[in-house]
């Protein structure tokens, strides 16, 4: 090839992705643009409470989400605060993302006033609510305090938990991989190349999700956002990193940087893009989740798998390229010099010392890994990971979650956020004193669209005095049904009332067997049952799509069932310690069903990538040198990198710690700390041993197997 197309290659290389650079970049900070934290971006596809949600609009005016405003005065509320709060209702009612506001409620122990402001369906809840909290603070007269809770409450609470999504964790993240970098390659340039190419492959798949979902295709919300940064930053990282190794590898045995390309694409596309396969196809699983939460991160992410391949196979190569030998000084790998002595008794450095602990004592080494890691899985028994409150959501200060305990020391913990009933108009009478019988329920009305309130009330037994089988008059009839409103005794996002509501369901079904219930306990219930219902599904298909692609790969049947036994393993280890920590040492409320199944699918795509690192150099070190030989250089080989690399996958999984919400910290902890154990016991100790005690039978049935011992 001409001198003038190795120039122009690597250069047109470069100018392409600054390019998407310069297109993409504008659209890093504009994400939240396309993103949404309400509660319908969670909601399960096929569940009874998405059904009733999707028909509320058929019976009520009001379809936003509702923001409850307490008032409470300690020591009981005086004659003016009763015309304080008919004033803050009135103001209410002129804002333009306010459709439905009900008169104020004082309660029964004459301590709080009680307002509910239903938004607008296209108002934003977060931007809502921090106006309603600060027009509030400046109206309320001395000692007269209000909080804004409910749903739109919570949802504004969760909005601002996400704020920092867009710069602190990005930037926490980014600041981890540079200083692992600079301490690992000892160089001043060589870290800013590989995190160069990590960032312009997180900006190209923020380009390609921001107009994805500004079309519709995808959904976005906070913890797909944040979890993409994330999985972008440390994906795109390891591959720069073997593609790295490879390349200095290659300077040593090759004159010109050109060459040297060459050889450490040669050595690594294999490797990357089968990696890279495996996450995608393993987060691609999360489709055939019927959380739409969980459909959405499935091709966000693989979006941003392809993404750091790509960066990590075109970009990087041209960078170092254009550097060569200087992208490691001072640590230049001089062409011709010697490559390291990786196994045998002039082997030195770590690495040599784990190869002759592996090589000696092959079955004691993966006897006690195994035996530790199971002990460390023990701490599953007291996983609960069954959902948790709404109000526990967001991490440290939470003034809905504030509001809410006012609220509940004064009114039914259920007001403003009531159970509905979707069933026959015709058995509007049955349906109410079904619903009314319900122990936890304090009250029935029926939804109606004239009603200044926007409902009217409903007596157990006569249904507001309708003859039995007749409609009362004024509740809104659509399609032959009715929706009746069920305030419950208890908080919404409480125990008991998810009990009630489960209570309730099974009562009104009785009654219409197509009766449906909804409304915010209903969500959480049908949220964390099909949270539930999803790991047990996708978890065995990751598994066996996964263990598919290693045989392919390694053309092999028992290394890929050892390599896939053992990540298992070290994400019930991973699991494990999180349970110990998230109940004993956080004190945590419990776990979101979501967090074992998006442990387990990066656990197990990201370890799957070390283990194929490792045992693709084992493969290529055994056809040269045979069995034994080759487990123990490609231990030596890939020791560095891949230790490197776990480092920092594990630091930027934990970087999504700084975002207080509890389902992202608790995925910080077990990703990272798995990772880590991948890292440091079963790639480096567990899998290189229990090759070696397998010998020619973990190649079986490839031609490996039946090749000699010693070559």
């Amino acid at each position: 090839m001409s001198r003038l197309l190795r120039i122009a290659i690597p250069a047109l290389v470069v100018l392409a992705w600054l390019v998407v650079a310069a297109i993409g970049g504008p659209f890093a900070g504009r994400i939240s643009e396309v993103s949404t934290n309400d509660q319908t971006s969670f909601l399960p596809a096929s569940a009874d409470a998405t059904a009733v949600q999707d028909r509320s609009s058929d019976f009520r005016d009001a379809t936003g989400a509702p923001a409850i405003i307490v008032l409470e005065r300690d020591g009981g509320l005086r004659p003016g605060d009763g015309a304080a709060a008919e004033r803050v209702a009135d103001a209410l009612g002129e804002r333009d993302d306010v459709d439905q506001v009900s008169p104020a409620i004082p309660s029964a122990d004459g301590d709080a006033v009680e307002i509910v402001a239903t938004l607008t369906a296209a108002a934003e809840p977060g931007n809502a609510v921090d106006a309603i909290r600060t027009d509030l603070d400046a109206a309320l007269p001395d000692g007269l305090s209000g909080h804004v809770t409910g749903p739109a409450g919570f949802t504004a609470d969760l909005t601002a938990a996400f704020a920092g999504i867009d710069g602190l964790l990005l930037g926490v993240a980014l600041a981890a991989v540079l200083v692992i970098l600079v301490v690992v390659y000892r160089s001043p340039l060589l870290p800013f190349l590989v995190l160069a190419t990590a960032v312009f492959a997180l900006t190209a798949s923020i380009l390609v999700v921001w107009a994805l979902a500004k079309a519709g295709v995808v959904t976005v919300n906070g913890q797909v956002q944040g979890i993409l940064s994330i999985l972008v930053i440390g994906a795109a990282t390891d591959y720069a990193l073997l593609y790295t190794s490879r390349y200095r590898e290659a300077l040593r045995d090759h004159r010109t940087g050109w060459d040297a390309t060459k050889a450490a694409l040669r050595g690594s596309l294999e490797p990357v893009i089968a990696s890279g396969g495996t996450v995608v196809v393993g987060v691609l699983c999360l489709l055939l989740s019927d959380l739409d939460s969980n459909k959405a991160l499935g091709p966000v992410a693989a979006i941003g798998i392809v993404s750091s391949v790509l960066a990590a196979l075109t970009l990087l190569p041209a960078l170092l390229l254009c550097f060569r030998r200087a992208a490691f000084w001072p640590l230049r790998p001089a062409f011709g010099s010697a490559h390291p002595v990786l196994t045998g008794p002039d082997a030195r450095g770590l690495w040599a010392r784990v190869g002759r602990l592996v090589g000696g004592r092959s079955r004691t080494v993966w006897v006690v890994c195994t035996v530790g890691l199971l002990v460390m899985g023990t701490g599953l028994i007291g996983l609960r990971a069954d959902g948790v409150p709404q109000s526990d959501l967001v991490i440290g200060q939470s003034p809905a979650r504030d509001g809410q305990t006012v609220l509940a020391d004064h009114f039914p913990g259920g007001s403003g956020s009531p159970a509905l009933v979707l069933g026959d108009a015709d058995r509007i009478d049955e349906l109410a004193d079904a619903v009314a019988d319900v122990d936890g329920v304090d009250a029935v009305s029926a939804a109606a669209q004239d009603s200044p309130s926007g409902s009217v009330p409903v007596a157990a037994g006569s249904a507001a005095g309708a003859p039995s089988g007749v409609p009362a008059p004024g509740p809104t009839v659509s399609r032959g049904q009715v929706l009746l409103e069920a305030t419950l005794a208890d908080p919404a996002d409480s125990t008991a009332a998810e009990q009630t509501v489960r209570e309730l369901r099974t009562a009104v079904e009785r009654v219409d067997p197509g009766a449906l219930v909804g409304g915010v306990t209903a969500t959480a219930i049908d949220t964390n049952d099909t949270g539930i219902r999803d790991r047990t599904v996708i978890i065995p298909v990751v598994l066996a799509v996964i263990l598919l692609i290693l045989m392919l790969l390694l053309r092999s049947v028992v290394a890929p069932l050892v390599l896939i036994g053992s990540v298992i393993v070290s994400f019930a280890a991973a699991l494990g310690v999180g349970a110990l920590v998230f109940d004993h040492v956080l004190g945590f409320p419990g776990a979101d069903p979501a967090v074992p199944l998006y442990s387990f699918v990066f656990l197990v795509a990201l370890g799957v990538d070390y283990n194929i690192f490792l045992m693709t150099r084992v493969r290529e070190e055994t056809l040269r040198h045979g069995p034994r030989e080759g487990v123990l250089r490609g231990l030596g080989a890939t020791g560095g990198v891949i230790t490197s690399a776990g480092v920092v996958l594990a630091a930027t999984f934990a970087a999504l710690g700084v975002i207080p919400i509890l389902f992202l910290v608790q995925i910080a902890f077990v990703v990272a700390f798995g990772v880590l154990l991948d890292t440091v016991v079963v790639r480096s100790l567990l899998v290189p041993a229990l090759v070696l005690d397998l010998d020619r039978r973990a190649w079986w049935p490839s031609r490996l197997s039946r090749r000699p011992r010693d070559m």
